[in-house]
């Protein structure tokens, strides 16, 4: 364990100002509020997760003060490198954007470790400003919002075709992009990429799916927010 022993060794701490610390480790806490607080913000439609907010809050800190452990040592970061791989996440992905908030913090969080701060408060109030006017200007919004729609059938039901004119009535693009075989091959499985027509019912055009599929499964996703619809 003798990465563990250098991690926590003396002259590491010694070599660290306490005054540098706190202020670092204030900055980036700052910074992770307001992060989360924008995030909240332009997410307040859709939703968000609590502890992944959280985490927008502690990551500026943890990376801060990893660089300031690290310094100019490569044995300092090599055993640091060795502590984490100890480490296992399990988590979801998450949307682009919501990866992109992550490296958001981490940008900063590095900003303030390396003694940037007010480059790195600089960067947060400007990337943060951004993010707002995007979110109040509906910035790249597509009225034509791609779907997966994925319809089960039977196997005895000739699925070329079979419900091409249901797809015609209701969207303004269509395209099966994946056929696979389920329950041992006793079903299958048909993947669309669909743009709906304005104004549909979509319980009506799932109704109308659901009489020539024989009522079996029926799911429509959302590409973007990952919402779904199911038969």
């Amino acid at each position: 364990m003798d990465f563990l022993s250098s991690i926590f060794s003396t002259d590491i701490t010694t070599s660290l100002d306490a005054k540098t610390i706190i202020l670092v480790m204030l900055a980036s806490l700052i910074s992770g509020l307001l992060i989360s607080f924008v995030y909240l913000f332009t997410h307040k439609k859709e939703g968000y997760s609590q502890s992944f907010c959280a985490t927008l809050v502690m990551l500026p800190i943890i990376i801060s003060i990893i660089i300031l452990l690290v310094g100019n040592s490569v044995a300092r970061a090599f055993s640091l490198a060795g502590a984490f791989t100890i480490i296992r996440f399990r988590s979801a992905p998450g949307t682009p954007k919501d990866i992109a908030y992550v490296f958001f913090t981490l940008a900063a969080g590095l900003a303030y470790g390396m003694g940037y701060i007010a480059y790195g408060a600089l960067f947060t109030i400007v990337l943060c400003a951004i993010m707002v006017v995007l979110y109040l200007t509906n910035y790249a919004h597509n009225k034509n919002t791609l779907m997966h729609l994925k319809i089960t059938v039977p196997e005895d039901l000739n699925y070329q075709g079979a419900f091409d004119d249901i797809l015609g009535n209701y969207t303004t693009h269509y395209k099966l992009t994946k056929v696979k075989t389920v329950d041992f091959g006793a079903l299958f499985e048909l993947n669309y990429s669909i743009i709906l027509k304005d104004n549909i019912d979509q319980k009506k055009f799932i109704d109308e799916l659901r009489c020539r599929n024989g009522n079996l499964t029926i799911l429509l996703n959302m590409t973007e927010s990952n919402t779904s619809f199911a038969a």
